[in-house]
């Protein structure tokens, strides 16, 4: 599979709660579970069908237990195992700062101790 992420993706053990925002509602409150991230988008996984296009709200626990706030737009579906879906979605409305957040965490990922 070709890469079309353009920052480094690095592994994060975390559930986020994500909530629908287009099409003028809410919907049930997901988890999901975090397969990658970026500080331009995430990979997870949820057993809830979510839409291509579709705007959702999200709040992110990080590896430091803060709650980054940021919505987040559906760019890709596939079909996983045991009737899971995996997904990549790309950050929209995140804080320079927030990202900057992910972002220094995978350069000190990175760093060789």
């Amino acid at each position: 599979m070709e890469e079309r992420r353009k920052n480094q993706r690095m592994g994060l053990t975390a559930k986020i709660l994500i909530k629908r925002m287009d099409q003028g509602g809410f919907s049930d409150e997901v988890n999901i579970e975090i397969t990658d991230v970026s500080k331009t988008g995430v990979g997870f996984i949820c057993d809830a069908g979510l839409e291509v296009g579709a705007v959702y709200e999200s709040f992110l626990t990080i590896w430091t237990k803060e709650v980054l706030h940021a919505f987040m737009e559906i760019v890709r579906v596939d079909p996983g195992e045991n009737g899971m879906y995996v997904y990549g979605a790309i950050f929209i409305g995140m804080t320079e700062i927030d990202a900057s957040r992910i972002e220094t965490y995978s350069t000190i990922e990175n760093m060789d101790v």
